[in-house]
């Protein structure tokens, strides 16, 4: 049974055509992925399924009396002060309702003398406690300690108020809030965002089990490996369908892309070969002096405006070049920690750590939220000095470090003034390099405050690998980038020849480029050699 059908829609802003006579359709049970570089429309699909925003053409079907439950991106607040654990009860609020009703039903009936009056009160009560019985009443305490338990929901965070959370405990809050209404239809935007991988594999679980419909916006690619059993490419406005998971488009869309290039070489052929006949056929005419030839070069004209010219298939998607520089100086212990101790007030955090990181390796830091992986990385480059033990850089060793929160000190600077500023380049020089990370012609005069966070991202990276930096550093660098721009820097720190420590939760990203893993887990730093995927084999091996 089809849940959500999508008819030619079209969708503008402005001048920009952002969907195209966009169609899909997903069935009863159907989990979705729905993937795309950032601007391409994917959120807007989402908000006009939810009914946050209008087409301009094309229709839109959603199956009659359908619940449909949306994660957005960014949450606004609620019109009045509501604290977290009233904001998640607001999901089930028909449960709580008929709770009600059941409690008052057994209060009347633990006074009422009359016998008729009392079997008249028995009889509605077993019909209002089916309902609430098919609606899952008895279940909502536990899924309700449950989900946040998984989600770090804890005492604190239910009595605060809802409206003044961060961005990340209202994308937490939100998630629970969804699975605890259990809406027929599952609109995901970027779900897995502020997730650490245990909460991410609990998500992964309660999406696998989901009875319902869901489409997924995510650029995690693990977690769409996981889940979904269709996956939706949204380019130039039009959808690519595949029936597999993410791993599975791949293959897929590269051998799509190699005929499309192979139909438009052959297209290319047979035009050039018209136009050489309609020329010879017309020296002939001119030769001959006889009209049949005129008209046999009219006629393939007239079939050469017939073809529709096919879009020119760019087989090398990932345009940025993004290679870190050769001159390395490097020793081969690169950092050396010894019996790290560290805490904050009566909560520790790091005890009797040892660790040395060596010359060329790609070493993940994992572990849950607040285990300490940003803690570590502040000792690190010298940010907190509040801590005892013993830290020491190899020789000639120079840092280079993305924050997981990119703040530049002046964002009114251009990204040309900003990149001039930072190095020694003409501004021919700057440009040509800023054109190569996708920063093109008047994009350059772009502020830095209007930058998006992929953006900001990218203007890090290229600034970062002008220099001479043999250990890299990274907090979460895969947030706010696409999936194009994730591989490419995949690819870009594998043939680095430094050291990176880079701390992720993107477990694709950490099996692509990691040789090693650090996981902080009850105060120390256990390290295993290998992927994401060997990690997890040895822990279940031990």
């Amino acid at each position: 049974m089809i849940e959500i059908e999508l008819n030619k829609i079209t969708k503008n802003y402005g001048l920009k055509n952002i969907l195209n006579e966009f169609s899909m359709q997903i069935q009863a049970g159907e989990k979705v992925a729905l993937i795309g570089q950032n601007g391409s429309g994917k959120s807007t699909i989402l908000k006009i399924i939810a009914k946050q925003e209008n087409v301009d053409s094309g229709t839109v079907n959603i199956k009659n009396g359908a619940k449909i439950g949306i994660l957005n991106q960014i949450y606004e607040n609620e019109k009045e002060d509501i604290t977290v654990k009233d904001y998640l009860y607001k999901s089930c609020e028909d449960i709580l309702e008929t709770e009600t009703k059941l409690r008052e039903l057994e209060k009347d009936m633990s006074i009422e003398k009359n016998v008729d009056n009392l079997e008249k009160l028995v009889k509605e009560y077993g019909k209002i406690q089916e309902k609430y019985l098919l609606m899952g009443g008895y279940e909502i305490e536990q899924n309700f300690k449950k989900l946040c338990s998984k989600f770090y929901i804890n005492k604190q965070l239910l009595n605060q108020n809802y409206n003044l959370l961060s961005g990340g405990e209202k994308t937490r809050v939100n998630l629970a809030k969804l699975f605890l209404a259990k809406p027929d239809i599952l609109l995901l935007d970027e779900p897995t965002n502020h997730l650490d991988i245990s909460s991410l594999e609990f998500l992964e679980e309660l999406v696998l089990e989901y009875k319902g419909s869901v489409l997924i916006v995510s650029h995690d690619r693990y977690f769409l490996d996981k889940v979904v059993n269709k996956t939706i490419l949204l380019e130039n406005g039009k959808e690519n369908i595949y029936y597999g998971n993410y791993s599975y488009f791949v293959k897929e869309d590269e051998k799509r892309t190699l005929a499309q290039f192979e139909n438009y070489k052959n297209q290319q052929k047979q035009i050039e070969k018209m136009k050489e006949s309609i020329i010879t056929l017309r020296k002939f005419g001119e030769l001959a002096g006889n009209e049949m030839f005129f008209k046999r070069a009219k006629s393939i004209e007239k079939r050469l405006e017939k073809i529709t010219i096919l879009d020119k298939v760019n087989l090398d998607k990932k345009s940025i070049d993004l290679k870190f520089s050769e001159k390395i100086k490097f020793s081969k212990d690169v950092l050396k920690i010894e019996h790290l101790e560290k805490s904050f007030n009566d909560k520790i955090i790091f005890k009797g750590v040892n660790l040395t990181l060596n010359y060329r390796e790609k070493i993940a830091l994992i572990g849950k939220n607040g285990s300490g992986k940003s803690t570590l990385i502040k000792i690190i480059l010298n940010l907190d000095n509040e801590y005892q033990g013993n830290l020491k850089l190899g020789n000639s060793i120079k840092i280079g470090y993305i924050p997981q929160d990119i703040i530049f000190k002046n964002e009114n600077l251009t990204i040309l003034d900003y990149f001039l500023q930072e190095n020694k380049f003409t501004e021919a020089e700057a440009r040509c390099k800023l054109a190569k990370f996708g920063f093109r012609k008047e994009n350059v005069f772009k502020k830095i405050e209007k930058l998006s966070g992929g953006e900001k991202v990218k203007l890090m990276l290229i600034n970062l690998i002008q220099k001479d930096i043999n250990f890299l550093i990274l907090d979460e660098p895969t947030n706010h980038i696409d999936i194009d721009t994730r591989e490419i820097l995949e690819e870009a720190l594998k043939e680095y020849n430094g050291t990176v420590l880079f701390v992720s939760h993107d477990r694709f990203f950490i099996n692509s480029v990691a040789n090693r893993i650090l996981n902080i887990e009850n105060c120390e730093i256990k390290s295993y050699y290998g992927n994401y995927d060997d990690f997890i084999n040895n822990k279940n091996l031990n």
